[in-house]
């Protein structure tokens, strides 16, 4: 747990699926971080919580959930065990207030206590946010898949981002 300007860092329970499922569907609507179009309902995030492998952490102002950041499979294959994907959704209430921020170093120390080696995502070219946020924590960006998949029709372009974590990063 960690706390900067107000912002309160803690590991999610079942009880936050409501929030983080609000603040999913934000970002759905809002296009600018997930090919994802239809809403989730919590009985979609729930299942989240089966694998407790796998990090997923809340940001709280007050009683508030105002963002999350979850960790998910990379692929199935036991040779990629060590990776993770994830994904940091902040409410559109909170956009530029430094949850993002708050977030971030605790999530990667759970991930490196989880056993991860690495932890990686796909971005929007477009987003600057979460490309300035991942710069801002050593993520490096791999390179670019071109028209990767389609959004309300149109072909979207993302950029990959990796970080090493743990023995493979010293």
């Amino acid at each position: 747990m960690t706390e900067a300007s107000g912002i309160r860092v803690r590991p999610a329970t079942r009880d936050d699926a409501a929030a983080i499922t609000r603040i999913y569907n934000e970002g759905i609507r809002g296009r600018g971080a997930t090919f994802e179009t239809r809403e989730r309902a919590v009985t979609d995030v729930l299942p989240w919580f089966d694998d407790p492998r796998f990090p997923i952490l809340v940001a709280t102002e007050g009683a508030d959930v105002v963002g999350w950041a979850a960790a998910s499979t990379y692929r199935a294959r036991a040779c990629y065990a060590g990776i993770a994907e994830y994904s940091i959704y902040v409410a559109t209430s909170h956009h530029g207030r430094g949850v993002g921020g708050a977030l971030m170093p605790v999530f990667l120390d759970a991930l490196d206590a989880a056993g991860f080696w690495k932890v990686l995502s796909r971005l929007f070219p477009e987003n600057t946010a979460s490309r300035a946020l991942c710069a801002r924590f050593g993520f490096r960006e791999v390179g670019v898949y071109e028209k990767h998949g389609q959004l309300d029709g149109a072909w979207r372009d993302v950029v990959v981002v990796e970080r090493l974590l743990g023995a493979a990063r010293r």
